[in-house]
């Protein structure tokens, strides 16, 4: 018999997987496998389909630029988590050339949630975008609106780090891009997230955008106006050469009515000086610079663990977004340790790319940047 609900290996080659599948299936005939899989390891998702398939055991999962496993990150490898009920899901591809809230795939969605029951004890509802996606917050929004609060929501978004189009979410036959994997995890009581950032007093306005595309604040070319504000806020002259290099510690705070504050990080720009993020920006949105450097570790953790209440399992189900890290690695791997010792429980999961959630588990799902999302991970 293996123990636990989660093994991570350093290879998908490894011929323990298949030990661990065979076990698995043994102790729980109608089980399932939710892989997560580092970027450096995208060559062996075929070799993971292939022992899952020889294993009867379905598959679903995706490819990210790094895991979580124990109590840091790991550059390499694959994780496997253990369903042991077979859940309903989609993989619905198409998004980036459909138009968001179209009725069909929306309805592909819906049914997805429709096997979760209502009530109580309903269920998470698991979604893994391709991060290039631009309109990732509006398909949610479309959901959303179609499904309500039936079910918890809970996300992310995986790809690569160098933010290149690339195949990215798979099941036992297919690995396909552009696309949203979507799973109802009827035994998941939701999660939360948490990013600790606050917002500065001064606040612009995004006056041209398209998706993920901010073209003009306060009706000026957007990298202008960014690199501006950094130099008068922060002292740091941000240029077309250097723009990456400070991107992930200067992100936009997108101000909602509520006050809630949505990081966006700026990851790339266009000749015309349009800013790229992961995650859109409404037209007309209020915006804010941020700070990393600004964000209290301690406060953010307790927070999360605050808001994500009794721990039923020994396993936290964690996503730690890229940009964070990003920003300073040794900060990222601090902060990962003070959870791990909140908790108190083993960490699993991975470096994501957007995270989706709310910072209470019936909170509205918006699709954020820059934070850390938990939830239990059924034992």
């Amino acid at each position: 018999m293996v123990q636990g609900t989660t093994q991570y290996f350093a290879s998908a080659l490894d011929p323990a997987i298949a030990e661990t599948l065979l076990a698995w299936v043994q102790d729980f005939p109608q089980a399932a496998v939710l892989a997560l899989v580092a970027e450096a390891n995208q060559g062996e998702v075929a070799a993971l389909q292939r022992q899952c398939n020889e294993a009867r055991l379905p598959l679903l999962g995706g490819i990210f630029p790094a895991l979580l496993d124990g109590v840091g990150f790991k550059s390499q490898g694959v994780l496997l988590l253990r369903l042991d009920q077979a859940p309903v899901y989609r993989i619905v591809e198409g998004l980036s050339t459909g138009v968001p809230g179209n009725d069909a795939l929306i309805e592909v969605m819906a049914t997805v949630a429709a096997s979760l029951e209502d009530g109580q004890d309903k269920g998470t509802l698991l979604m893994i975008f391709d991060a290039m996606v631009p309109t990732i917050e509006s398909w949610l929004a479309a959901l959303y609106r179609r499904i309500g609060r039936r079910v918890h929501y809970l996300g992310v978004s995986a790809g690569s780090e160098t933010f290149q189009p690339m195949p990215c979410l798979f099941d036992n036959r297919r690995l396909v891009q552009d696309a949203v994997l979507i799973a109802a995890l009827a035994k998941m009581p939701g999660g939360v997230l948490e990013h600790g950032y606050q917002p500065p007093e001064k606040m612009i306005t995004a006056t041209a955008t398209k998706g993920n595309r901010i073209m003009s604040i306060d009706w000026r070319p957007a990298l202008a106006v960014y690199s501006e504000l950094a130099r008068n806020e922060y002292g740091v002259d941000i240029t077309a050469e250097n723009f990456y290099q400070y991107g992930v510690h200067f992100p936009f705070g997108v101000v909602r009515a509520s006050g809630e504050v949505l990081v966006r990080i700026p990851v790339a720009i266009d000749d015309d000086g349009a800013l790229f993020c992961i995650g859109e920006t409404p037209e007309n949105a209020i915006l804010t610079l941020l700070r990393a450097e600004s964000v209290d570790q301690l406060q953010t953790v307790n927070r999360l663990v605050q808001d994500l209440g009794d721990i039923r399992s020994n396993s936290v189900l964690t996503f730690y977004c890229a940009g964070r890290r990003m920003h300073d690695p040794q900060r990222a791997t601090e902060e990962l340790a003070l959870l791990v010792q909140r908790l108190p429980a083993s960490l699993a999961g991975a470096l994501s790319l957007g995270e989706i959630g709310s910072s209470s588990r019936d909170g509205y799902p918006l699709f954020h940047n820059a934070t850390l999302i938990c939830a239990d991970w059924p034992d």
